[in-house]
């Protein structure tokens, strides 16, 4: 293992601002650095600091985590503050850029004491390589088969004590026994209004632009209760601000490039709207199953599954039945469409 291979080379990757191009170096500038600084999810960060300032009173490597949520809440910026607040080196790398069992033993074999590894969409690990994480977060040793066939024999190395950081958004996808080695797990929330204002606010201040507190809470509105988006929203707005009022975003400004985007006033986009009105024109407001659901509107089933059904459910537009997908009232009435006396509601 003395010379790393392409894929371990891509396996392993440390994302670093500096290393960034333009686009990735700003989101990382929006991200908080410490934990007192993250907003919202004040009972995961209650539970975080009182877990790592004792790790920190026992010279300890923090227990492994496992961070799970819809995307865009906030994991993967979690991460990087847990190895701030620790002090520690935090090495990158995610489920599917792990290929073979070498391409971990390598990450494993070169983690110094107390490092932290943060492997995203860890549900997509392979399940070769998942065993090999076990004996790795149980006793910090791999385990190595040298040779083939009845000559095979099995090396232990020992490993550097580590922190493992893993992040889903499925977590019904990870096996069991992975599960059972990690000793925090923690579920992130979609964000209050209120807090996705302060966000942004804060995210305005770093970005050197001015911003009224009625264009903030516009903003929060139609975020979709995800800092993510909430960000991506402001950068856009800032654009519209630039060219059209020397730079200032107030209620105006933010209704006009949010009107530009296609957001609603629900913070609904052009696809979720097209699922909504999909389901009540085509197939007379359902149930409807997913996958018939992806191939009227053109989406991938995981896409719509991941990515808009949450919102829509949280927000009451959809339901999921034992049958199928279902628009609720609140979808009729939004789109403008008279709900027909035969649908009923489960």
């Amino acid at each position: 293992m003395d010379a790393e291979s392409p894929n371990e080379q891509e396996a392993e990757r440390l994302v670093t601002p500096a290393a960034a191009p333009e686009e990735i170096k700003l989101d990382w500038a929006l991200r908080p650095e410490r934990l007192l600084d993250f907003v919202g999810q004040e009972q995961l960060k209650q539970n975080l600091l009182i877990a790592i300032e004792a790790a920190k009173k026992r010279s300890e490597p923090l227990e492994h985590i496992l961070l799970y949520g819809n995307p865009g809440l906030g994991k993967t910026t979690l991460s990087h503050i847990i190895g701030r607040e620790m002090a520690a080196n935090v090495r990158v790398t995610s489920g599917p850029a792990l290929e073979r069992v070498g391409d971990l033993a390598a990450i494993l074999s070169n983690l110094q004491e107390g490092e932290i590894l943060f492997i995203d969409e860890i549900h997509r690990l392979n399940k070769t390589i998942e065993e090999v994480l076990y004996p790795a977060l149980e006793d910090f040793s791999l385990d190595i088969i040298v040779g083939k066939g009845p000559a095979a024999r099995t090396i232990r190395l020992p490993l550097a004590r580590f922190t493992l950081i893993g992040a889903t958004t499925k977590l019904s996808l990870l096996s069991g026994p992975l599960r059972d080695r990690f000793g925090h797990t923690y579920h992130l929330n979609f964000y209050e209004e209120n807090d996705i204002q302060r966000i942004i606010e804060r995210s305005a201040a770093l970005l050197k632009l001015a911003i009224d507190s009625a264009a903030s809470q516009l903003i929060s509105k139609r975020a979709r209760r995800t800092p993510r988006i909430a960000n991506r929203l402001l950068k856009r707005i800032r654009d519209v601000a630039e060219i059209e009022n020397n730079g200032a975003v107030n209620q105006a400004v933010a209704e006009r490039a949010l009107s530009l985007l296609a957001i609603d006033k629900y913070g609904l986009d052009e696809v979720d709207r097209r699922l909504l009105s999909t389901l009540i024109g085509k197939f007379n407001g359902g149930p409807t199953g997913l996958s018939t659901i992806a191939a009227a509107i053109a989406e991938e089933m995981e896409t719509i599954e991941t990515v808009y059904e949450p919102f829509l459910l949280q927000t009451g537009f959809l339901e999921r039945t034992p049958r199928g997908r279902l628009a609720t009232h609140r979808a009729y009435e939004h789109l403008g469409v008279q709900k027909p006396p035969a649908t009923t509601l489960f």
